[in-house]
């Protein structure tokens, strides 16, 4: 059995939850308004393709290649992008809620996530060297053994980050939120002096 290769194409208001899209390989496709929540989507290749408005919650990403894919405005609730085939893994998120997702032991190294809600996603043992959080929430995200070297949070919020078990030289923090790299400790901070 050959595999789909589509290139080029739009994919526009679809829902894959009861019209599965044919595995394969998609390159500079565009996916909008698509629903894939609980999709299998292992096995598959996107390289240069844009998610907008989609719904991707619960998708099962058992060796899916994710190359220099866009992803904007995208429900993206509980995936596991530690399931992802990492050659090549390259991804930009703009407007996302990745709550819940997975990103363990992952190299996604110069990852930019901007206006996107990281709640209580697990970022263990992760490179994100000079990756760029802009404008993220971190509420009760997990940070243990994860490179966070050279990277910017500096307009990102509401993460708690132990200085001793991360790595993060250079890494640019604001002011404001400089209390998250010190909850550990159980020190009071006055946040109006």
């Amino acid at each position: 059995m050959s595999e789909a290769y589509s290139i080029d194409e739009n994919f526009d208001n679809i829902n894959f939850t009861e019209k599965p899209l044919e595995i394969g390989e998609y390159e500079n496709c565009t996916f909008q308004n698509c629903n894939f929540e609980y999709t299998n989507l292992s096995q598959f290749k996107f390289t240069d393709c844009e998610f907008i408005d989609c719904n991707l919650s619960m998708s099962k990403l058992a060796g899916t290649a994710f190359r220099e894919v866009i992803f904007k405005d995208c429900k993206m609730f509980g995936m596991h992008f530690d399931d992802c085939n990492e050659f090549g893994m390259a991804f930009r998120f703009e407007g996302c809620a990745l709550n819940n997702s997975v990103f363990y032991k992952t190299s996604i190294k110069r990852t930019q996530f901007k206006n996107s809600k990281l709640i209580e996603v697990d970022f263990a043992e992760c490179d994100l060297s000079n990756s760029v959080f802009s404008n993220c929430d971190f509420s009760g995200a997990i940070f243990e053994k994860t490179n966070l070297e050279k990277a910017d949070l500096r307009t990102s919020f509401n993460y708690t980050i132990n200085p001793e078990t991360n790595k993060l030289k250079k890494t640019k923090f604001s002011l404001s939120e400089i209390h998250g790299l010190l909850r550990r400790f159980d020190i009071e901070i006055d946040k109006n002096s």
